[in-house]
């Protein structure tokens, strides 16, 4: 029976082990799991509080637009208008009832978007590692952890190689903390438990095993987070703030505006009440109160669609900024290529040996010189073998063929299938030669070691890059089996053969060995090298056109490699970052610091498409060189170390497949596919959803400021009234929000990747638009006043009647306005409004609306209209018909003119209207 342990820092770790009821080597079985689950609970910490369905119907009454319209409705009932207040009322009901199913929608999204990021753990459980969802931890789980990893419970190290951690989340102290093995006293503060692993924290180096004495609110972290007080709201982006910011400008402004038609109407003898109620509707028209409802769907839709295409948005702020990036700077292994190695060639002592069989196949040839070899019987290469199974921490599982059977890094994994199809096992290898240490992989040193005991002494295995592992090499174990000493010729001979495996595109990778007495011995001092390696990662086939796409969308692509250059321009070529053979590659050795680098130096860093062996660290000097020319940077990262620069850049993208979790909480966007095609898609979804609301908030304000312009002219005159208060409010609560949340969800035009990106600081509306917004609101206004004047002085109607034609061609107009939303380059029939089904479906929804508005006797006699009659209809939609004609007619003088312009590269002619 287990028994959690309050201090299991005190305990040895045989007797943390048995409190636990556990074993290392076999884990818990799945029904003790579930036993254990079922006592100790969920592995999470307690969530903050969802925004609850109240909550969300509260909060759509705290806006000043319902405070504006809550006054509407008092003052009609203080002028006994009983009708009218009874209109306002309901108008405020279906206001906030639009807003309370929209924005409860969107919530619900976002709150479902988040369980798609959860995070994994390796665990072995019933003797096998597998991955299981972080929050299916349990007490006494055994959990296998690596460098990158961040901790998902608390756990007592058992087992560990170099292992430090960052526990910066829970100390603050930022230098990486080593751990040890060891039993400590019962009163050692938390910063000085070195046995201890805690949840939230980040494996920075090395390589161990930790058994679960805490999961969830039972953490260190749990602890502190019932401490921490947790925030009421989120954080708006940037986005929304600029939308708040615009609201509020206009509604001061155009509270502004009623006051001078109010006072203006009252001067030249119309009614006070009348005038009141008019300035107080025209404050509410000429306010889009449906943007902000508007903009929380069509970012929740478009994160939506992210995540279909295996894109991942951890910071709601990165959508935004998605549709200005200018560069992406990507990584080559996984997103550019398959991340499926395959180990093809070797260079041996006697020469380059052939592999046949790609990918997770175990049946495959060893041959040189088109004769067949056997492995087992080549003694140098039976030996450069073993070094690649026993320096490994993949696994492969016995059942099956897929890629479910794989755990671990793809190159380690290709190791181990090519001592499959030698018929070298890592299991049984292991049982003849048990691993008694491990020296994790270090990116400064590059390599990793592995001790194995043989005959009382220690068989050492070591592989990494070419450059370190010859440097640290002695000897050579040539093709007789003899041991020789390796001169500096022979290494440079060794890095040619490299250099000629890594020219055809291959990754290299050099094996080593040695013998030693003791296991506390250095391992990369007086190596034996055995030979170089060459593994196959091919590319992706849609790396090509999305990088292709990216190019004609004035969006520059750099592969930023850890890769010798000349494998690094093989694959460069191959995906089509460029066709220069001899395209100039720089070298991370060549960064500087910013400040110490000559322009020249900058220009050549900024200007080249590959950049090889680079470190992490240098990342970061990549990234202030291209933002100080003001781009907007996308930079990919898997590494702990990427971490930094995740956060520099101004989209930091993670891999959800071999990224760390260090990494993918760093990001902005997580990529579950890992493929450059993803990054791609997410850019032109944020371009679509930047380009969607500045659409509908155009939209919104020409329509309304047709409505201030028609009713500010018959105020001011001495004419009868256009349009009637609750006509108005009619109109814009019912009437338009439809349409606005069907440019919303708009899929966007196909041609959004065929311009450059936007600047990083547009804003959501430039001079170019509000001008627009000026044009079509005083085309609206002509045409409602032009069907109002028509069927007074023409067609010879009562007050009520042509204003009943006034009211409908304004409904109507607005309507068929959403069709110049459509962007200049887009076509007339068929363009990104046109196959928008819910455009179709609002129009004919909002059509029903209106028709009701005039024969349903409540509303009819509420809205004071009556059957314009089979003249007043044509009239209608005549004139309704108008700004659509003009608008369009508009677009394609732009067009025009502007296909005769040389197009200007760096500005952005996407999303026009």
């Amino acid at each position: 029976m287990a028994e959690l342990h309050d201090k299991p820092w005190t305990l040895e770790t045989q007797d943390t082990l048995e409190s636990l009821d556990v074993q290392t080597d076999e884990g818990l079985s799945e029904s003790e799991v579930e036993s254990r689950r079922e006592q100790y609970g969920a592995n999470r910490l307690k969530e903050t509080t969802s925004r609850s369905t109240w909550q969300i119907f509260i909060e759509q009454f705290k806006s000043l637009i319902i405070g504006i319209l809550a006054v509407a409705a008092i003052l009609s009932f203080v002028f006994s208008q009983w009708i009218e207040g009874i209109a306002v009322l309901i108008a405020i009901v279906v206001n906030t009832a639009i807003g309370f199913f929209t924005e409860l929608r969107a919530v619900r999204s976002m709150e479902a978007l988040q369980e798609l990021s959860s995070t994994t753990s390796k665990v072995r459980r019933a003797g096998k590692v597998q991955e299981v969802p972080s929050e299916e931890l349990v007490p006494g789980d055994i959990v296998v952890l690596e460098s990158g990893d961040v901790v998902p419970a608390d756990l007592r190290l058992v087992e560990g190689s170099n292992v430090q951690i960052n526990e910066s989340s829970l100390t603050g102290e930022s230098v990486p903390v080593s751990k040890t093995l060891e039993p400590l006293a019962e009163d050692i503060p938390l910063a000085e438990r070195q046995n201890m692993l805690y949840k939230g924290t980040a494996l920075t180096r090395g390589a161990g095993e930790g058994v679960v004495v805490a999961t969830g609110m039972k953490t260190e972290l749990g602890h502190i987070s019932e401490l921490a007080e947790q925030a009421g709201n989120e954080e708006k982006t940037p986005l929304e703030k600029r939308l708040d910011q615009l609201g509020r400008r206009l509604v001061w402004l155009t509270i502004a505006v009623a006051a001078v038609v109010a006072i203006a109407g009252i001067i030249v003898g119309k009614d006070l009440f009348l005038m009141v109620e008019i300035a107080i509707a025209l404050a509410v028209a000429a306010v889009p109160e449906g943007l902000p409802i508007v903009a929380t769907v069509a970012l929740a839709r478009g994160m939506w669609r992210m995540a279909k295409r295996n894109a991942i948005i951890n910071e709601l702020s990165a959508v935004e900024t998605l549709g200005a990036t200018s560069v992406i700077c990507t990584d080559k292994t996984g997103t550019l290529t398959e991340n499926r190695m395959t180990l093809s060639k070797m260079f041996l002592d006697a020469g380059e040996i052939a592999i046949s069989g790609e990918a997770l196949e175990t049946e495959g040839k060893f041959t040189q010189d088109e004769q067949t070899l056997k492995p087992l019987e080549d003694q140098v290469l039976r030996a450069a073998l073993e070094v690649g199974v026993l320096c490994n921490n993949a696994a492969l599982q016995p059942e099956g063929s897929n890629e479910s059977r794989v755990v671990g890094d793809p190159t380690e994994v290709a190791l181990l299938i090519a001592g499959v199809k030698a018929d070298l096992q890592r299991e049984e290898l292991l049982e003849q030669m048990p691993e008694v240490r491990e020296e994790a992989f270090d990116s400064d040193r590059k390599m990793m070691a592995t001790f194995h005991e043989v005959n009382n002494q220690y068989r050492v295995a070591v592989k990494g890059a070419p450059e370190a592992v010859l440097q640290a090499s002695s000897s050579i174990l040539t093709s007789s089996g003899e041991e020789q000493q390796i001169s500096e010729q022979d290494k440079e001979d060794w890095r040619e053969r490299g250099n000629q495996l890594a020219a055809k595109g291959l990754r290299i990778l050099a094996l080593a060995q040695k013998t030693v007495s003791s296991e506390d011995a250095d391992p990369y001092q007086d190596l034996t090298f055995l030979g170089v390696v060459g593994l196959l990662d091919p590319p992706r086939e849609d790396v090509r056109p999305a990088i292709k796409e990216c190019q004609e969308a004035g969006i520059r692509v750099i592969m930023v490699t850890g890769d010798q250059p000349v494998t690094a321009r093989n694959i460069g070529i191959a995906v089509g970052l460029t066709d220069d053979q001899q395209v100039d590659v720089v070298q991370g050795k060549e960064f500087k610091n910013p400040d110490q680098l000559s322009q020249q130096e900058r220009d050549r860093i900024v200007q080249t498409p590959i950049l090889a062996r680079v470190s992490p660290e240098q990342k970061l000097t990549l990234i202030t060189l291209h933002q100080d020319t003001n781009a907007v940077v996308a930079m990919t990262g898997d590494g702990v170390n990427d971490a930094p620069a995740l956060r520099k850049a101004d989209i930091g993208v993670a891999m959800g497949q071999r990224g760390t979790q260090v990494a993918k909480e760093a990001a902005d966007m997580v990529l579950q596919d890992d493929a450059f095609s993803s990054i791609v898609a997410a850019v032109e979804q944020g371009r679509a959803i930047f380009n969607n609301i500045r659409k509908f908030t155009i939209y919104l304000l020409s329509g309304n400021a047709g409505e201030i312009i028609a009713v500010a002219a018959t105020s001011l005159g001495n004419f009868p009234l256009a349009l009637l208060p609750l006509q108005i409010l009619y109109i814009n609560v019912v009437n338009d929000a439809f349409p606005a949340l069907a440019l919303g969800l708009s899929e966007g035009n196909s041609s959004l990747m065929q311009h450059p990106p936007r600047g990083a600081k547009e804003a959501i509306l430039t001079r170019r638009h509000w001008l627009a917004i000026l044009g079509y609101g005083i085309v609206i206004a002509g045409a409602l006043l032009g069907a109002f004047a028509l069927a007074f002085q023409w067609l010879g109607m009562e007050q009520n009647q042509a204003v009943t034609v006034s009211f409908m061609t304004l409904g109507f107009t607005r309507l068929w306005h959403v069709f110049n939303m459509r962007d200049n380059s887009s076509g007339f029939l068929r363009n990104e409004v046109t196959t928008n089904p819910y455009v179709w479906g609002a129009l004919v929804l909002c059509t029903g609306l209106l028709l009701i508005a005039v024969y349903v006797p409540f509303l009819s006699t509420a809205l004071q209209t009556v059957d314009p009659g089979v003249n007043g209809w044509l009239l209608i939609i005549g004139m309704s018909l108008v700004p659509l004609v003009v608008g369009q007619m508009f677009k394609l003088i732009r067009h025009a003119k502007k296909g005769r312009k040389p197009s200007q590269r760096g500005k952005s002619d996407h999303s026009k209207n």
